[in-house]
């Protein structure tokens, strides 16, 4: 939506939150909004403790995100983990059907007990007094007082038909914490303790480094004010220190590529050039920070390597000018200004030329298209700009400064003198290696034959795989991730289960300082989990561990060989369990949806199906792909209620009223929440039936239905419970259906180019359902999607 609609949006959102009893159930649930590069966390914390409760590690970190976002350059934040506090109707069926009580009762005399209104005001007595009718509920003992209906002449208290708690939530996630055999403290060592994370996003625009740097500093000294002794702290992620590290490297960098061109200069031309390029390197640089600015382009990895490219080439214009100049004062022999200026006009169309050219060079990379673009435009923008300002500096700074220290005719003369004496050498040096080829013609076609040959070796050299080829090298990072997939339907308890199994060989592994592990809750979300929607798993199958690594200069091995390590190491552990895993590392790039993906085109929905499980199939077989999945949903069981509708129309009953007491049933239904003070959540009143009772359907069905002839109806004779199978996701870019079939990449060959090309080989005898050959396309959507074809995305 546009920024205005969904600055309207936040305006009903705050007006609904501040009138949570008129709102319909689950209207407050967490709204899913697309999800953007400034909404990546910068800075997380996990809070750990075995003495502590996880809905009170919740209510602490609640506290602690309210304290961190003062910072006014912070934007969302939020805490995974915990269970919130709630006050939990607990009806028994059997009860309900004794008194003839619905749930739908319950939930209007809540509804109508919470509530409080404004009558207006009185003046009396000299004084002016406001006047309010009703009370809101405050905890479970309000609640359980309430009258909801009489029996037999006896009132009928909601204690009567159901157990009323204040108490956690219904245990639906969890999130644990553990250290390796790499922590700082070995007397902290802990073996999947509760934990929540917080999480703290920046504004647009702002520094991330500041933000997260104000974020520790401010945690720092919420201990022992806000956060008790018996709770653990630690910065599971921090951006700031990642991004300074990398721009201070890079900034020294630039000094050191700097220093470098400068002696260069200085040795072979003399100190007044070395001072010149000394000036006018910085002097382009700070030009080019300043169009940075104004082009909205920020000072990072990318935007630095650009400088640090373009030194070596801006200082060409300036050498070229201060070296004609020098000769020019020689032929004429006296070093006047006016020389200074025609020597500096005589090479002025060919070093404008020469810049051109090198900005023609670089410009073709600012239209690359797709996620590539953005990540590489500030190279050649950048790039061009400080090229062209070089240019400026050139005939400006260059013969001002000359002018300014120029040499004696004596110094020049020795110069030359020396430079003529050097040209000597290297003179004869190539007049005894040429003379040969030029006056031998069998010499000079053998060296011909010899500088072919040499060509076609170094391609063969790409070709037998010898030198590999890679779009960006593996970068060393302090974090790994290890997703965890089981079949569809999977109970979270078994996930849990796998997911600890999984930490606990992780634990053995040296580099590993310690983890977060996510089950049925998705982890703070980075900027790869950003592309590939991270942030939606949250079903009960699915879990994530976030490894960290000791600091890279603290270890031996890369974080892709602890990478490659660890695959190895946990993938016989999750096959024997059933699930599947995939070792993410932070890319070096910009992020996508896998190394290897296939989008699967067909005439329909089974062919699309079949193809990507065959697709899937060949990809386990390629010796360099790994971690192979696919978006097919697998089919998993679930319940539906079917509803009798002749038999609910006679007895007056409406479907609407059924599928209300459903939802009532089988839990955390909604009806208000308890007015506890200035709490960061709201404690939620929900009326539903206990956990261990909502899989016995035969006790569901003695539920009371109201029906608008008067009376009740068992829910059982209106309906009945029969096993169903689940809905597939349906997938669409651009508009088109298409399929996914994902992979990783490993070994010697860890660009997906070889996987890909095996693949291919692979796929020569394979036909498709639809009696075609699967074609595969490179550069784009297959032109025929009526038939079955791929294309090749991913970091391709």
């Amino acid at each position: 939506v546009g920024e205005e609609m969904e600055n309207s949006l936040v305006k009903v959102y705050n007006k609904l939150s501040s009138n949570r009893d008129l709102i319909p159930p689950g209207a407050m649930d967490p709204i899913i909004k697309p999800k953007g590069a400034d909404d990546v966390p910068v800075v997380t914390f996990t809070l750990w403790s075995d003495k502590v409760s996880g809905h009170e590690l919740r209510l602490l970190g609640l506290d602690i995100l309210q304290a961190l976002s003062v910072d006014p350059d912070v934007a969302q934040g939020f805490v995974v983990g915990g269970e919130s506090r709630q006050v939990k109707v607990e009806m028994y069926p059997e009860r309900l059907a004794s008194y003839g009580v619905t749930p739908e009762q319950i939930g209007h005399t809540i509804q109508a007990a919470n509530a409080e209104k404004d009558l207006g005001k009185i003046e009396a007595w000299n004084k002016s007094f406001q006047i309010y009718t009703g009370a809101f509920l405050q905890s479970a003992h309000d609640v359980e007082s309430l009258m909801v209906a009489v029996h037999e002449g006896a009132p009928v208290y909601v204690r009567d038909v159901a157990k009323v708690v204040e108490d956690s939530q219904d245990v639906v996630s969890r999130v644990n914490f553990y250290t390796g055999i790499g922590h700082e403290q070995p007397e902290l060592a802990k073996d999947g303790v509760q934990a929540v994370t917080v999480a703290l996003a920046k504004k647009n625009g702002t520094n991330g480094v500041s933000v997260a740097t104000n974020a520790i500093k401010k945690m720092d000294k919420l201990k022992g004010y806000l956060i008790p002794d018996n709770v653990e702290i630690s910065i599971s992620r921090d951006y700031g220190k990642s991004a300074n590290a990398k721009v201070n490297e890079l900034i020294f960098k630039l000094f050191i590529a700097t220093a470098a061109v400068t002696l260069l200069i200085w040795f072979f031309l003399g100190w007044r050039a070395a001072v010149v390029v000394a000036i006018v390197i910085p002097v382009v640089i700070l030009f080019t920070v300043f169009i940075a600015w104004l082009g909205g382009y920020t000072i990072d990895r990318v935007s630095l390597f650009a400088l640090i490219f373009s030194i070596g080439i801006l200082v060409d214009d300036a050498v070229v000018v201060l070296e004609n100049i020098y000769r020019r004062w020689l032929i004429d022999g006296q070093t006047g200004d006016e020389v200074c200026i025609d020597a500096t006009a005589e090479v002025g169309n060919p070093t404008i030329v020469a810049t051109l050219a090198v900005i023609a060079a670089l410009m073709p990379m600012a239209f690359v298209t797709g996620m590539m673009g953005p990540y590489m435009e500030p190279i050649p923008s950048l790039g061009s700009a400080a090229m062209a300002f070089s240019l400026f500096a050139a005939f400006a700074f260059t013969p001002w400064l000359a002018v300014r220290i120029k040499p004696s005719i004596e110094q020049l003369n020795n110069e030359a003198a020396k430079e003529h004496a050097q040209s000597e050498r290297i003179e004869r040096f190539f007049r005894r290696l040429l003379s040969g080829l030029l006056e031998n013609k069998i010499r000079g076609r053998l060296f011909l034959v010899g500088i072919v040959a040499a060509f076609f070796l170094s391609v063969l050299l790409i070709a037998t795989t010898t030198v590999t080829v890679k779009l960006l090298p593996f970068d060393n990072k302090s974090d790994l991730a290890v997703v965890v997939n089981f079949p569809a339907g999977t109970a979270m308890p078994v996930t849990a289960a796998l997911t600890n199994r999984l930490a606990q060989a992780l634990q053995a592994v040296p580099e590993v300082v310690s983890m977060e592990t996510y089950v049925g809750t998705a982890a703070p979300f980075d900027f790869n989990g950003l592309v590939r929607h991270y942030y939606l798993r949250s079903e009960p199958w699915q879990s994530d561990i976030q490894i960290h690594l000791k600091d890279k200069k603290d270890r031996e091995r890369a974080s892709h060989q602890i990478a490659e390590d660890i695959r190895g190491l946990l993938t016989e552990i999750a096959n024997e369990a059933g699930a599947r895993i995939q070792i993410v590392e932070s890319p070096p790039g910009p992020p996508v949806l896998q190394a290897v993906v296939a989008e699967v085109y067909g005439p329909d929905a089974e062919t699309r199906l079949q193809v990507a499980k065959d697709l899937t199939d060949i990809f386990k077989r390629a010796e360099n792909v790994t971690d192979v999945d696919n978006f097919i949903q697998e089919n998993y069981d679930i319940w539906r209620f079917e509803i009798d509708v002749s038999k609910a129309v006679r007895r007056g009953i409406s479907i609407d009223v059924i599928n209300r007491t459903l939802d009532m049933a089988m839990g955390s239904y909604r009806v208000g929440d308890a007015k506890q003070g200035m709490l960061h959540e709201p404690v939620y009143i929900v009326i539903q039936v206990p956990y261990y009772m909502r899989t016995e359907f035969s006790r569901l069905g003695q539920i009371p239905v109201p029906s608008q002839m008067g009376g009740t109806v068992p829910l059982g004779e209106i309906g009945r419970f029969v096993r169903d199978i689940e809905q597939s996701v349906i997938y669409h870019k651009d508009l088109q259906p298409v399929e996914y079939v994902v992979g990783n990449t490993t070994g010697r060959l860890g660009a997906p180019i070889y996987g890909m090309l095996q693949i291919e080989d692979m796929l020569a005898g394979y036909n498709a359902p639809d009696n075609v050959k699967v074609q595969s396309y490179y550069t784009g959507v297959p032109d025929d999607t009526t038939k079955s074809s791929f294309e090749w995305a991913g970091e391709w």
